[in-house]
């Protein structure tokens, strides 16, 4: 049921409102960063327009945010100190100090909403990722390395039970299964809840978005906040009879590393949002490279140690998360642009990722590219995402555990892509499994 409140139009319209008709206006004047959300072709391939926003100027002054696509510019933003992710330490002027409040009053906690690690900065951030790196750890993420080589098996030998010649969405019966039963193994939640959380997490990456239409918003907005609502309860489960997993381990924190119920909610949003969003985007969209390059398969059957290089290839060339935004914290002046106090600089991931000043021939796919490694595709900085360990391992042992038991995988017909920006990847990939091996 959506959500058809004023206090959720009002959201609407400071959120998203407001960004929609600014955006729409400088699409109409000609301004090319603009047609990144407004033009089909550049949602389809966004990589034509970053080349020509790379080559105008390192950071481009528009009517609403700076942008750069320039791998330099791009690292330096997500390091600087002088810029954040939101409002902390800005003056800004009392109607819009309001304005963010009503903003805020009563809205639900999504993955970009305080105090997630998304839109928060030092010092609550630097409190909330350190308590939450101490559960996320590089060990506590390798040993989730056999269950997922379990899961995996589990869910091929369903698709070969099916038969080779059967057409299957491969999104819909792995690549999206995978990470969201890693996911809610992570989180403590019983599997029959996967259906449920597969929506939940597609409400959340929504809320990534910006100047979505109301009726997006409101159907985003109920979804997380029957996150919300089901979480809240979890975590007194959880404290009362805490499992094994790595949430029970949060929700036990007690003393200075104790997390608040907002910040319990924030987490495991996020957690779900970016960790499940993300990784079946990659999983998607490195089945469907491994597809279209047919060469560079081969070479993966025949020498599996370019596996890892493979995935940092596969995020390279085309990034989960295409943009980010980070807020200037003082007036300052980069490249000849000056920004005051407040100001949005737009962060194009995807064409840093492309920049041929860092990666040579850019445009080819290269699974021995020899830095392909140095892409900006988990961001940078203290935002650096506390997931990337999780996902490089789900990728590298989905795909190549796919396409060790289906050699002969064929896309049967085209691909249809998300409706998200800030998130690039596929909801359905018809393809034919061919004989299991």
């Amino acid at each position: 049921m959506l959500l058809t409140g004023p206090a959720t139009t009002v959201r609407w319209a400071l959120k998203h409102g407001l960004i929609r008709h600014g955006v729409r206006r400088a699409a109409r004047a000609g301004d090319p960063v603009a047609a990144l959300q407004t033009d089909p072709a550049a949602r389809a391939d966004p990589y034509p327009l970053y080349r020509q926003l790379r080559e105008r100027a390192p950071l481009l002054a528009g009517p609403l945010v700076c942008t750069t696509a320039r791998h330099d510019v791009a690292t330096m933003l997500l390091r600087d100190d002088r810029f954040g992710v939101g409002f902390t330490g800005v003056q800004l002027p009392l109607g819009a100090v309001a304005l963010t409040r009503l903003a805020e009053w009563r809205a639900p906690i999504g993955p970009v909403d305080p105090p997630s690690l998304l839109a928060v900065d030092p010092p609550l951030h630097s409190r909330l990722r350190r308590v939450v790196a101490r559960v996320f750890t590089a060990r506590a993420v390798e040993a989730q390395r056999p269950r997922i080589e379990k899961r995996c098996a589990e869910l091929l030998d369903d698709l070969a039970a099916r038969g080779g010649d059967e057409p299957v969405d491969l999104v819909a019966r792995y690549a999206a299964l995978l990470p969201v039963t890693v996911i809610a193994e992570i989180l403590g939640v019983p599997l029959a809840m996967r259906g449920r959380f597969l929506r939940w997490g597609a409400a959340g990456a929504r809320t990534l978005d910006f100047g979505l239409s109301l009726r997006e918003y409101r159907h985003a907005e109920s979804g997380v906040r029957a996150l919300n609502g089901w979480l809240r309860g979890h975590f007194a489960r959880l404290r009362a009879e805490p499992g094994d997993d790595l949430f029970s381990r949060l929700v036990q924190l007690d003393g200075d590393d104790r997390l608040t119920g907002d910040e319990l909610l924030a987490t495991a949003g996020l957690v779900l949002a970016a960790g499940f969003e993300t990784t079946v985007n990659l999983l998607g969209t490195g089945a469907l490279l491994l597809h279209t390059h047919p060469e560079q398969r081969e070479l993966l059957a025949e020498e599996p140690r370019h596996w890892p290089t493979a995935v940092e290839e596969m995020l390279r060339y085309d990034s989960p998360v295409q943009t980010t935004v980070r807020i200037s914290r003082v007036a300052t002046e980069l490249h000849g642009v000056r920004l005051r106090p407040g100001t949005p600089v737009q962060v194009l991931l995807g064409g840093a990722n492309r920049d041929p000043a860092v990666f040579d021939d850019p445009e080819r796919f290269d699974i021995t590219r020899p830095n392909a490694r140095d892409h900006l595709s988990f961001s940078g900085g203290v935002h650096y995402c506390l997931g990337a360990a999780l996902a490089r391992l789900e990728a590298e042992i989905g795909l190549r555990a796919l396409f060790t038991r289906f050699p002969h995988l064929t896309v049967t017909g085209p691909p249809h892509r998300r409706p998200t920006r800030v998130l690039r990847g596929y909801d359905a990939i018809p393809v034919r499994l061919g004989p299991a091996a």
